[in-house]
């Protein structure tokens, strides 16, 4: 444990064998179809076609952007994938980092690998390695970094992101620790900015900054070596100087976070393998998600409606209901990270999709009216050592509830690769013509036999217009 974090994982990143256990590879194949699917809606989100109206002022260039047959120079094309793909709050969680993985890497891994020329096999080698230590960097500074209001999506995501770009342009070991260290200097976001635009703007600003900061370490530009672990390294800055208390309160690791920097088994386990991912069933965020598997598995066994509730009484972590903070929210974006509006929709429709985070459905009269009978109480325990309860009060007088440990999706509940498909078809229908749309499920499903993945980066580059109630959120 006192080796140089920096050094190790620069080590590690520039030299660990290629030779990744199938199940890996079929993990990071069914992630890379989670996080296209939902870049499609999101390509199409006023914050996308905002940031592509700029971009296009800075003049054009060689790489595909998602949504457009504009081509756009390298960070710039990964920054508007990567907020493509965390527009909708749709894309998956990956709990050692805490953080939105997918949405920064695979934007920035195919935005790179357009330019080397790189092959699909490449591609998911870069995941996996980034994904190691992203998540080992996670592990180093959760749960506090989080808790104290820092999104881990643009923190630690700069930094897988330098990794993933790292491993595709083949750097050194002293150049793998340099574009980690430069990535610190990018790394940034706080979680007060959930339910605005800036939000998934946060995994843009992390992949552009990881590539950057490669880019800048393969020309010979050097950083300091104590970036994560120095006394003003990441390690404090982003945790808090009383880290060394925190770390000797730790009791059962959550998601193996014990602010310490694993140094000696960097790769063992694999952390795709032993954490898995947290797939979303609903575009929110992912604290809402066990509340509302409970809520819609009530609803189905008793039928109730809108009109036969009295109260509902949500009884789940406080961090969740921390990050779900809008208790009246006013727009599709504040909607994303609230529990009243989604359990409103599951009550009164018994689903919840993308055509309810518009500006328009969250203003409805009879949603807004639920609202009034939702309580919530945070208990001030981690996610792993309760579960969520929701407690239904009916008009009738009786009182049902349900339990929900870990949502439909995670690793205890893991979508079959069939619901991946279903996702893909739900995000992409109404939004890609159809024979666009066929030309990316077949470059997704054929992944691993293309010659070069921009054979399924080409498919991303077409121009989107919405119809129907799956439009812009």
């Amino acid at each position: 444990m006192n080796a140089n974090p920096l050094k190790a994982y620069g080590d590690w990143i520039a030299s660990v064998d290629r030779d990744w256990p199938q199940a890996a590879l079929d993990s990071a194949h069914r992630e890379l179809i989670d996080i296209v699917a939902v870049m499609i809606p999101g390509a199409v989100t006023p914050v996308v076609r905002k940031i592509l109206r700029r971009i296009h002022q800075w003049g054009p260039g060689a790489h595909t952007a998602v949504g457009t047959s504009d081509r756009l120079v390298l960070p710039w094309a990964a920054l508007l994938n990567a907020t493509a793909g965390h527009a909708v709050d749709f894309d998956d969680n990956f709990d050692p980092a805490k953080g939105h993985i997918s949405a920064v890497l695979w934007p920035t891994i195919l935005a790179v690998a357009e330019q080397e020329g790189s092959s699909p096999q490449d591609c998911l080698d870069a995941y996996l390695g980034a994904l190691q230590i992203q998540g080992r960097i996670g592990q180093g500074l959760n749960p506090a970094h989080r808790k104290r209001g820092w999104h881990a999506t643009a923190t630690t995501g700069a930094l897988g992101a330098a990794a993933a770009t790292a491993r595709l342009l083949r750097l050194d070991e002293t150049q793998a620790a340099m574009a980690l260290s430069l990535a610190t200097s990018t790394a940034g976001g706080f979680m007060s900015q959930f339910g605005t635009m800036a939000k998934p703007l946060h995994a843009g600003l992390a992949a552009k900054g990881g590539i950057q900061s490669a880019c800048f370490a393969q020309d010979g530009l050097t950083a300091g070596w104590h970036t994560l672990d120095g006394p003003i390294g990441m390690n404090t800055l982003m945790v808090g100087p009383d880290r060394e208390e925190l770390r000797a309160a730790i009791g059962e690791p959550e998601h193996g976070q014990t602010l310490s920097f694993e140094t000696e088994s960097i790769g063992e386990p694999l952390l795709i393998l032993e954490h898995k991912f947290r797939v979303k069933r609903f575009p929110t965020c992912g604290s809402a998600h066990r509340s509302l598997d409970a809520t819609l598995a009530l609803r189905e066994e008793y039928g109730f409606g809108a009109g036969d509730i009295d109260r509902v009484d949500v009884y789940a972590p406080a961090m969740h209901l921390k990050n779900l903070m809008y208790q009246r929210p006013e727009d599709g974006l504040q909607g994303k990270f609230s529990i009243e509006y989604p359990l409103s929709c599951a009550i009164i429709q018994g689903e919840c999709t993308l055509a309810d985070f518009t500006d328009e459905a969250v203003s409805r009269r009879e949603h807004r009216a639920m609202f009034e009978r939702i309580h919530r109480h945070p208990i001030e325990k981690s996610e792993t050592e309760m579960d969520t309860r929701i407690q239904i009060t009916l008009k009738d007088g009786r009182v049902i509830e349900k339990s929900v440990f870990m949502a439909w999706g995670s690793k205890t509940a893991p979508f079959p690769t069939s619901q991946y498909w279903k996702k893909f078809e739900q995000c992409t229908s109404g939004i890609m013509q159809s024979v666009d749309q066929r030309r990316l499920k077949q470059a997704l499903e054929n992944f691993t036999s293309l010659s070069r993945a921009s054979e399924l980066t080409r498919c991303l580059g077409v121009d989107l217009s919405p119809v129907g109630p799956s439009g812009p959120a």
